[in-house]
């Protein structure tokens, strides 16, 4: 006989599951929302490429210099331009900016992060699931505001993505800056969640055994980021809501007839918009790292000096912010100050780039697709930093301020760097979140289209400002033609190249399955644990909590 249930023990609820696409609607786990971020991010990255070929076709149209425009209305011709409404081709630069950097870099990052730092650390999921989830579908109603401002009256924000007064407060009563704003407001919020998920998750749910000295870099960069975001996204949301209320509550914050500021804007916008720079960065930082290690055969080079140069530029990044600024009329004192803050900047970051090279040297290095891209990483990375160190001085930044140079070397950091990090890593750990390989021979390809594109666009745009060119102009004197048909022409490859990237992704679904949890053969030199579970992982990551006895977490043994 079987004794009787004590009458005040109930039975357990039954665990509603779901399958199909309610699975994906409904999912909190960490894995599943990271791949939801990441093919969200391509698909914004394919559609704020798309508005950057729409800027090169117009500047590569015959009718795109002053002279052809002018001749065209004397002679009665018909333009031949893409845009005749200059005030769409303004739209278009804003758009395409704030789509690359709102819903596609950063949350590129966030996408490897929600997946790779849990079992990085061994821990079964984010510290709040659900809000993780939710800061995921945040971006969704953001994304679509941004968006869908094109087709209401007076069309979308055309003040570029700094939104500087007046531009921005130009087109009152038509809604298209206000939707852009809104759309800002849900971008930081679904950050600030991503923020403060990632530091309780890293400070609080790390696996027996492992400190701080023992965090994987990649983990580490995804802290000090959070830390950024947390401190930062509010005051681009004060910033911001600032333009609002002088727009539609008649407000006169930034409005300098009335007795407001516009360069007040300016200050707390560029708080928030420099530190961001490294957001969309230092996770990449973190990760290239592994990569390194991984295929050279060795540890990182100096592991204390790389977490204290990420900490060192996470820091400085807050004191930095008008360098972008030295044209509106600040003190010279104060000019000088922020010159010298941002060349000291670039020591930490010259560290890792030696802690990089050192990493290789005397390595038994793999040139894989991710190994490839980590190497040219390094070296456009480089050529955009020199170019900040340039427009760091005070002297070379007055004459350069607002011309392509700018342009260029603002590409050249976040495609050169960002992009190429998120390649890098996409390759490197793709096995790990689909359980499939992609193409080592198409990579190839895919890499060597985007390095000589990355260089051919935006070296020459570096060339058009210094001889003058304006940015987000539609129109140019014809000394300028074969330099931009050159840009056009490399923005072509680039985007050959992302097509290639996006093609080898799907196919790769139908290749077989990973059988092996390692399949890079790295768990000897790193420091992390998503190589020690399965390809993908299960649900719950790891069958045991993953304690480390000894010293390298690689020396623990299967989940």
């Amino acid at each position: 006989m079987t004794a009787a249930k004590p009458p005040d023990q109930k039975p357990m609820p039954e665990i509603r599951r779901y399958t199909g696409i309610m699975d994906w609607l409904t999912t909190v786990d960490h894995k599943k929302i990271g791949l939801m971020y990441f093919w969200l991010v391509i698909i914004m990255g394919v559609v704020g490429g798309a508005f950057a070929g729409l800027i090169r076709v117009q500047l590569a149209m015959p009718d795109a210099t002053y002279e052809a425009l002018q001749s065209a209305r004397i002679e009665g011709r018909e333009v031949k331009a893409l845009f005749y409404d200059f005030h769409r081709y303004n739209e278009i630069v804003t758009m395409h900016a704030s789509v690359m950097i709102f819903f596609t870099i950063i949350p590129g990052f966030i996408a490897f992060a929600n997946y790779l730092v849990p079992l990085m650390i061994g821990a079964r999921d984010m510290a709040f699931p659900k809000m993780n989830a939710f800061g995921f579908w945040l971006l969704i109603p953001s994304a679509i505001l941004m968006i869908a401002s094109f087709f209401v009256q007076g069309g979308a924000a055309a003040s570029g993505w700094t939104a500087y007064p007046p531009l921005s407060l130009e087109g009152v009563g038509n809604p298209g800056q206000d939707m852009w704003i809104m759309g800002v407001h849900f971008a930081g919020v679904s950050s600030i969640l991503a923020a403060i998920n990632f530091i309780v998750t890293i400070s609080t749910m790390r696996a027996p055994g492992m400190g701080w000295s023992k965090l994987p870099l990649f983990a580490w960069a995804t802290f000090f980021v959070s830390i950024i975001q947390l401190v930062a996204t509010p005051v681009l949301a004060a910033a911001v809501t600032m333009i609002l209320l002088d727009r539609n509550f008649h407000t006169t914050f930034t409005q300098a007839s009335l007795g407001g500021d516009p360069v007040l804007y300016q200050h707390i916008f560029w708080f928030y918009s420099h530190p961001a720079v490294y957001i969309m960065i230092l996770p990449g930082f973190g990760a290239i790292s592994h990569v390194f290690g991984a295929f050279s055969k060795r540890k990182v080079f100096g592991y204390w000096g790389m977490v204290i140069a990420t900490g060192s530029i996470s820091f400085l990044g807050f004191i930095v912010w008008a360098h972008h600024m030295f044209t509106v009329g600040m003190p010279t004192w104060l000019q000088n100050y922020f010159m010298i803050a941002s060349l000291v900047i670039g020591v930490p970051t010259g560290i890792k780039v030696f802690s990089w090279l050192a990493t290789m040297w005397g390595g038994t290095i793999r040139f894989t697709t991710a190994m490839m891209f980590a190497c040219g990483f390094i070296s456009l990375f480089v050529i955009g930093g020199f170019g900040g160190l340039i427009l760091a001085l005070v002297q070379l930044d007055q004459p350069l301020h607002d011309t392509y140079f700018v342009v260029g070397h603002f590409h050249m950091v976040l495609v050169g760097g960002s992009v190429m990090l998120l390649f890098a890593m996409t390759y490197y750990w793709w096995p790990k979140m689909s359980g499939r390989m992609l193409s080592e021979s198409t990579g190839k390809w895919v890499f060597w289209l985007m390095f000589i594109g990355v260089i051919i666009t935006f070296m020459t745009m570096h060339l058009l400002g210094t001889q003058g060119m304006a940015r987000r102009i539609p129109v140019y004197w014809s000394d300028y033609r074969l330099l931009n048909h050159i840009t056009t022409g490399g923005y072509v490859l680039t985007f050959v190249s992302a097509l290639l990237f996006v093609a080898d992704l799907v196919l790769s679904y139908f290749r077989p399955k990973v059988t092996v949890d390692d399949p890079w053969q790295v768990n000897d030199v790193q420091q992390s644990f998503e190589w020690a579970t399965s390809c993908p992982p299960p649900v719950y990551n790891f069958k045991d909590v993953p304690p480390i006895p000894v010293e390298d977490p690689a020396d623990y043994g299967k989940h």
